[in-house]
């Protein structure tokens, strides 16, 4: 595949636009590991710019990427062994080393807990079951890669599938022109808004369905759209009605969220016109982010490589450095607007910190998600959506 450097730029930015989203969680009244001493209401609209699209682009772009790792891979084989792992190896350190100071910082906070962090480490957090209601050990926000994973088992099923190598012609014909904006727009209405209109996420693998029948249909999406020309191009000629539907949406969202703060709705029919416009706006702001990397930013710059490589360590450590900073500064009183000042440089500092420090190392770059050290690519046999490469005997 040629390389698309405005693929690789949304990727940067969804990546960056979570981690300044998980900093605001400190600070809104939604539930979250620690909260700052007063949250405030008036966040959630700042918050809601990015809250109905900001996941459901992140499997987009990661279909993306797979299907740019699939043309390097030797095959089938290949791909499903460099994708697992990338992405098993930093998960499992993540679970043991990244996730359990949100664990202990949670339960001190919230529960009153009083054990040091190394007890608590070393009696409790390994105890696979809960305490206080939470289950230890966990993913928290490492999640996002075990979806990523078992999502791509699920993609190496449909690439053996007989016929799987019609699929692409059959993505360009459904999703061609104007179709790649609206198609996904009607499906979210018929399944989040009318079929499953009051389950939310839950992080649960096997008992989130409402959010894998998005997710999943998301990463496909980015699969499909990596092989087609035409699907881009529709995308990047409709990229000024989309921006302009996104932003009629959110300012629905929030003219709602000032009349109405912290989602206190007077009738059910608001709440279905403040839904509506969520989740018409999940996919609309996607199609226009889309079509604007298209048509402006497939451009390469020195600094697109280092940010490409440190995207991934970033989002593996952002959210231990958020809490464990908001839990040293929180007892000093100073104030949420002070708060937000330290956080978001701390935050930076640490994320870039772990990542240069990790990419040296070359027995930590595995565990952070990183290729062994001049690890090189390898040709691929399969190019297309998904030719037929039961029959390459180099794919057994």
């Amino acid at each position: 595949m040629e390389r698309h450097y405005g693929m690789d730029w949304l990727r940067i930015g969804a990546f960056a636009l979570l981690i300044f989203y998980h900093i605001g969680m400190v600070f809104v009244p939604w539930d979250f590991h620690i909260k700052t001493a007063q949250p405030m209401d008036w966040v959630e609209i700042p918050m809601l710019l990015t809250n109905p699209w900001r996941l459901t682009l992140l499997f987009v772009v990661s279909g993306y990427a797979s299907r740019a790792l699939l043309s390097k891979s030797t095959g089938i084989g290949g791909f499903l062994k460099n994708r697992t792992s990338r992405l098993l190896i930093p998960l499992i350190f993540g679970i043991a080393v990244i996730v359990p100071p949100q664990t202990w910082v949670e339960l001190v906070g919230k529960h009153g807990y009083g054990q040091s962090y190394f007890w608590f480490l070393a009696h409790d957090y390994f105890r696979f079951g809960k305490l206080d209601g939470i289950v230890m050990p966990t993913w928290n926000h490492l999640w996002f890669v075990t979806y990523l994973w078992v999502y791509t088992l699920a993609l190496v099923l449909i690439t053996l599938m007989p016929g799987a190598d019609r699929l692409q012609a059959t993505f360009d014909r459904v999703f061609g022109g104007g179709r790649a904006v609206v198609l996904p727009v009607i499906f979210l209405l018929i399944t989040q808004f009318w079929l499953f209109p009051h389950q939310e996420e839950t992080h649960d693998l096997f008992g989130d369905g409402p959010a894998h029948l998005q997710y999943f249909p998301a990463l496909l999406f980015g699969f499909g759209l990596a092989g087609s020309r035409a699907v881009r191009d529709g995308l990047a000629r409709w990229w000024v009605a989309s921006v302009a539907t996104a932003v009629a949406c959110y300012a629905v969202i929030a003219g709602l969220l000032v009349a109405y703060p912290d989602f206190s709705f007077p009738s059910h029919n608001v709440t279905i016109v403040f839904r509506l416009a969520r989740e018409i706006d999940t996919w609309i702001a996607i199609a226009a982010l889309i079509g604007i990397a298209e048509r402006f930013l497939n451009r390469d710059h020195r600094w697109r490589s280092t940010l490409a490589e440190a995207t991934f360590p970033f989002y593996i450590i952002h959210q231990t450095v958020i809490i464990l900073v908001e839990f040293c500064i929180k007892p000093l009183g100073l104030g949420a607007a002070t708060e937000f000042a330290i956080l978001v440089p701390a935050t930076i500092a640490g994320c870039w910190a772990f990542y240069l420090v990790g990419r040296e190392i070359d027995l930590l770059r595995p565990l952070i998600g990183l290729r062994a050290r001049g690890q090189a690519a390898k040709p691929s046999v399969s190019a297309g959506w998904i030719e037929d490469v039961r029959a390459r005997p180099d794919v057994a």
